[in-house]
């Protein structure tokens, strides 16, 4: 499996103490990425799915206050076919799972049965402003959402708080998501910052995506309108 980055967090990533593997690739090109250097396919850190076992195995001492293993990119559903081998694996040691995706891999179902804890992206409720900012529409990702829904699926859906680009429509997103059983699903909502900046290649497009603290309440008042439970990590 190729990763960039990895390493131990807690309560970021997942519950608990968690050890985390960001997987390169993605099929996103968000503007505000703080993670540019794994949208490529392709890098120098290549490895087994058996070696990536191994070392879960031996970190479980560390997987305090239920924590366990978690995959991050990039987006860990373009290495579908790895990620679902070495997530039965971990099923079999009784290792706590967690991803962190984007919503758009048609394969996310398959993954789910052996995912304990997912995490899922919802940057627009409009398709065509999806697609401006990150080059990929969300037909997709409400596909996945709606399933969760339906079938009382635990998730965690993050959206990040845009200047100019989401944050101006709390009302947008509300309506979307109130439309179906969200009993087992909490929100959580990600202010702007410039934390990966630095590593970009390119010119960096976001000019001042930074959003207020009445911005930011706007939207809890709103979502709490609508009854959608709301979380803070």
């Amino acid at each position: 499996m190729q990763i960039f980055q990895k390493g131990f967090n807690f309560g970021q990533d997942g519950p608990g103490n968690r050890l985390v593997y960001h997987l390169l690739g993605c099929n996103m090109r968000c503007i505000w990425c703080a993670n540019p250097e794994g949208m490529s396919t392709s890098g120098d850190k290549d490895v087994s799915v058996e070696e990536m076992l191994d070392e879960c195995k031996r970190s479980k001492m560390m997987f305090f206050s239920g924590g366990g293993v978690t995959f991050t990119g990039g987006e860990p559903a373009m290495q579908y076919e790895e990620l679902l081998t070495l997530l039965k694996l971990l099923k079999e040691e009784n290792i706590h799972t967690a991803i962190e995706t984007n919503g758009t891999s048609p394969h996310l179902q398959d993954l789910l049965p052996y995912i304990d804890y997912l995490m899922m992206d919802f940057k627009h409720f409009d398709s065509d402003i999806l697609k401006q900012y990150t080059g990929v529409r969300n037909e997709m990702i409400k596909k996945n959402f709606e399933i969760n829904c339906k079938s009382k699926r635990q998730q965690h859906i993050r959206i990040p708080l845009i200047r100019g680009i989401n944050a101006e429509h709390p009302e947008g997103f509300a309506e979307y998501f109130s439309q179906f059983d969200t009993s087992r699903t909490v929100f959580e909502f990600l202010p702007y910052h410039e934390y990966g900046k630095a590593k970009w290649t390119e010119e960096y497009q976001v000019k001042d995506g930074f959003v207020s603290k009445e911005t930011l309440q706007l939207f809890y008042e709103v979502f709490n309108e609508h009854r959608l439970n709301i979380v803070r990590t």
